[in-house]
């Protein structure tokens, strides 16, 4: 006769162990310590001979009662089984030794797996990601740099399998409040990257980035609007009160002064520059372009960046990272200050360029002057083909007279 639940729980335990059969292999084997143990007796054959078996299915339970689903699926895993579950499992058993399998090897290699797979974490399938990609290194710098202060908090350390939708959105919710929309997306396609790798080599079976991938507002381009002469004398003057890290603040000096991009300003290092001859050579692989780009330095600047030098010139980067100093400061730093100094959302370091080019078309210089000086392609074939001009002497003055301007502004003489 098949077993009951009131003799499962009432069984009692005896001087040696005893069975009481369920039928069909499954039997529940009370033990002197009064544990009660599951198990399943069973014929393997082997291709010459029929080899008989036990399976330990696990430790006999009485469900609780409320028991939610989510708790029942995490007992059973812990091997713990009511005796309507331990039938279920039987019949699982039964399952494999019919195609010849032995059930205990069977839970073995699926716990190898499990472990292997455990070892197989986002951060892990990251690097390799980044590795494969045919990018430039200070691309795939900057890229690795983001997923370290973005993601590989939140979801670094999880085995790729195990992350959810809900893991996604959270990282994505985090970046556009902390880091702005544009991080955020990078960090969406970044990791919707990632997750094709893994799906491709079999390491994971989904992408949990789709589900939620228009969870957020859709990171449009904006043409940040330029600051009015009023509006650049206010900005430069709360960064100067502004009480945090003196190289943030000197980044962002040589930013306004050169025009240079965010990224440009930060990660510049000493062996660019020729404060003699007032020039910064940006290198190619640093240029947005691919090209080399001299700058030529007001004399703001050079005094800017003597000053700074007792400070960070035995570092290789004129602006180190605050914690790791081998590493150049990141651009989120002055998107950070601008935040606590209230003009988040209001200016964007990027609309530095569009103010210099607007003000210095509106104070009478050459739009090719001033385009060299951006760093800007020239769109017309022909005339990029013959136009190699650096102009440098002419961007000198120009540069000289909007660094006075800025000056000008700050002091709010107008």
């Amino acid at each position: 006769m098949p077993l009951t639940d009131t003799e499962c729980r009432t069984a009692k335990p005896k001087e040696k162990p005893y069975k009481l059969t369920d039928g069909n292999g499954l039997y529940l084997e009370v033990k002197p310590n009064g544990v009660k143990a599951w198990r399943y007796r069973f014929e393997l054959n082997d291709g010459t001979s029929r080899k008989e078996s036990v399976f330990a299915i696990g430790d006999y339970v009485i469900a609780p009662k409320g028991e939610s689903p989510e708790h029942a699926e995490e007992r059973r895993k812990g091997r713990r089984f009511t005796l309507a579950e331990a039938r279920d499992e039987r019949v699982k058993a039964r399952a494999l030794v019919i195609q010849g399998i032995n059930p205990a090897h069977h839970r073995q290699q699926e716990r190898v797996k499990r472990d292997h797979e455990k070892a197989i974490t986002f951060e892990a399938v990251a690097k390799e990601w980044l590795s494969l990609k045919d990018w430039e290194e200070i691309t795939k710098s900057r890229r690795l740099n983001m997923l370290e202060r973005v993601v590989f908090p939140k979801i670094g350390e999880l085995p790729i399998k195990a992350i959810t939708p809900m893991h996604i959105l959270e990282v994505l919710r985090a970046a556009a409040q902390d880091n702005g929309p544009s991080v955020a997306a990078e960090a969406k396609r970044s990791m919707s990257g990632v997750f094709e790798l893994a799906i491709s080599t079999l390491r994971a079976s989904t992408d949990p980035v789709h589900p939620v991938r228009k969870a957020l507002p859709a990171n449009k381009t904006q043409h940040k609007r330029p600051l009015s002469t009023e509006e650049i004398g206010q900005l430069l003057r709360d960064v100067e009160s502004h009480g945090g890290r003196h190289e943030t603040l000197c980044a962002f000096q040589l930013m306004w002064l050169t025009l240079c991009r965010p990224n440009e300003a930060v990660e510049a290092q000493w062996a660019e520059f020729d404060l003699e001859k007032a020039l910064w050579r940006i290198p190619a692989e640093r240029m947005k372009k691919r090209k080399e780009h001299t700058v030529p330095l007001p004399r703001q600047a050079v005094e800017i960046l003597r000053g700074l030098h007792s400070i960070t010139g035995k570092y290789t980067h004129v602006f180190p990272h605050r914690d790791v100093r081998t590493r150049p400061m990141v651009a989120a730093s002055f998107r950070q200050m601008l935040n606590t100094l209230g003009w988040g959302g209001k200016y964007s370091p990027h609309a530095t360029r569009t103010t210099g080019s607007t003000r210095l078309n509106e104070m009478g210089y050459s739009a090719d002057w001033i385009e060299r000086q951006l760093a800007h392609t020239e769109q017309n074939a022909v005339r990029r083909t013959y136009n190699h001009a650096e102009y440098l002497s002419d961007r000198a003055m120009m540069m000289q007279r909007w660094a006075d301007m800025l000056d000008s502004w700050k002091k709010d003489l107008g």
